[in-house]
């Protein structure tokens, strides 16, 4: 199979893969329903040494910036109460965390979630955390800019290989909420 975007040796239906997947995401695959079918969901390997946004990029095509999306946790606190989220953005941008995260969590004060933070609760591992399997109590926001790419690559739950699915698969995940300008 070829992959709709990108240039990868093994491309293959994520469906077809689920013991590639961490837990979290295979089971979300495995439960999947809505417009797009789970087939549409693409999975392709890739070398975890280089899972890192600029490297990766580098070795498979700078083309890829603008295709690719980071998802990135956050913890947001007012009063004693914390929040957690995830956030995905174009991999050309980053989260403006201080400005419109903390606005739609409704929190005084927003930062990156820590790595133990992030990889203990989303059951993935860092440098490979996607919006696809998250805690179900987690909001995820969603840059528009994401939402209007055809095509989007994003982490597997590993670092070693990727997803790639249909931007406008994420306004529907759970605790979605399309915003503009979270990346910036």
């Amino acid at each position: 199979m070829r992959a709709p975007i990108g240039s990868f040796d093994d491309a293959r239906p994520a469906p077809d893969c689920l013991d590639l997947l961490t837990r979290p995401v295979a089971d979300a695959v495995r439960a999947w329903s809505g417009d797009v079918p789970a087939e549409q969901l693409i999975y392709v390997d890739t070398d975890p040494e280089i899972a890192d946004t600029a490297v990766f990029t580098e070795h498979y095509g700078q083309e890829l910036l603008e295709q690719s999306a980071n998802c990135v946790v956050v913890a947001g606190r007012r009063g004693g109460a914390a929040t957690v989220a995830a956030c995905l953005v174009l991999s050309s941008t980053r989260v403006d965390v201080n400005g419109v995260v903390r606005r739609q969590l409704g929190t005084r004060k927003a930062s990156f979630a820590s790595m133990e933070l992030a990889t203990g609760e989303s059951g993935m591992e860092y440098g490979g955390i996607t919006p696809i399997g998250l805690p179900a109590d987690w909001p995820l926001l969603v840059d528009s800019a994401v939402v209007d790419t055809e095509w989007v690559l994003i982490g597997s739950g590993r670092r070693r290989g990727k997803l790639i699915v249909p931007g406008k698969v994420f306004a529907a995940l759970p605790g979605a909420v399309v915003v503009e300008g979270l990346g910036v």
